[in-house]
């Protein structure tokens, strides 16, 4: 039993091997930069997968009694070319006990997809200060007047937003005409869970009369990176600014290297 057992052993290692080899490359082929948290978990759960499976492996097989070596009759040449066309087998490792320990390994190397809050970090390079405007980003209005009207929180930058404030010092603004643009302003944030969070507070929402004063906010700020919709803004800022992203529904051509664009501030995060 212990020869059959070492037997067994060897062959799974074999197998494993031949497998893990297409997986490892794989895998390798990846920078060491590259990895996170899950990837390192996936490496080191393998070892855990081999000890699981060789022990599942071992123990249906009951211990059988040696029988007396007896002499073989002469096979036929059709039972011959069956012996040889039948898949191998190790001894004692059936075809589905095989097939399970190839599942067990392909279940610890399955592609990861990164979650919300890990783009957000990568795409932000790490910033831990970020300055966005309102209008065009996070509301529906485009401008001031319509906020004297009605403000409309996007839907669908709402998850973007509340990862941001988790891991950035979050500055919202944005240019109004009256008094009675910003409480609509705060109140719609405010009912949309914007301040839930413990991210974001309302004072550090920020307002303005002109174009020019939101353009000083954000040198005064001195963010990691700013987000807006005019581009004389961003071109202006683009020397004093580390990072800036600019929304525009439009393509448009890049003013500065440090200078990025996107449709929306959700599918420069890849959330839509």
């Amino acid at each position: 039993m212990a020869e059959s057992s070492k037997e067994e052993l060897v062959q799974l290692i074999k197998r494993f091997g031949a497998y893990l080899t297409v997986k490892m490359s794989n895998i390798f082929s990846i920078s060491f930069h590259n990895l996170n948290a899950r990837s390192v978990g996936a490496i080191a759960g393998l070892a855990v997968a081999i000890v699981f499976t060789w022990r599942l492996l071992r123990s249906p097989s009951a211990p059988q009694r040696r029988q007396p070596k007896r002499q073989a009759p002469a096979a036929s040449s059709s039972s011959i070319t069956s012996h040889i066309n039948a898949p191998f087998s190790p001894s004692g490792v059936s075809p589905s006990e095989d097939a399970r320990a190839q599942n067990v390994v392909d279940e610890f190397f399955q592609p990861t997809k990164p979650t919300l809050g890990q783009i957000v970090r990568q795409k932000l390079s790490e910033g831990r200060k970020v300055t966005c405007q309102l209008l065009g980003v996070l509301l529906e209005e485009t401008s001031p007047e319509e906020l004297q009207k009605q403000v409309t929180v996007k839907s669908s930058v709402l998850e973007v937003l509340l990862e941001i404030t988790k891991y950035c010092d979050l500055y919202l603004m944005e240019r109004v005409l009256d008094d009675e643009s910003e409480k609509k302003v705060l109140l719609a944030l405010e009912e949309a869970g914007v301040f839930t969070s413990g991210g974001l507070v309302k004072d550090k929402v920020l307002f303005c009369s002109t174009e020019i004063g939101r353009a000083s906010f954000v040198r005064q700020l001195e963010p990691d990176w700013h987000i807006d919709t005019n581009l004389e803004i961003v071109s202006q800022l683009a020397r004093f600014i580390k990072y800036e992203l600019h929304i525009s529904p439009t393509r448009t051509e890049r003013t500065a290297s440090n200078v990025f664009s996107s449709p929306s501030l959700e599918q420069f995060f890849g959330s839509v």
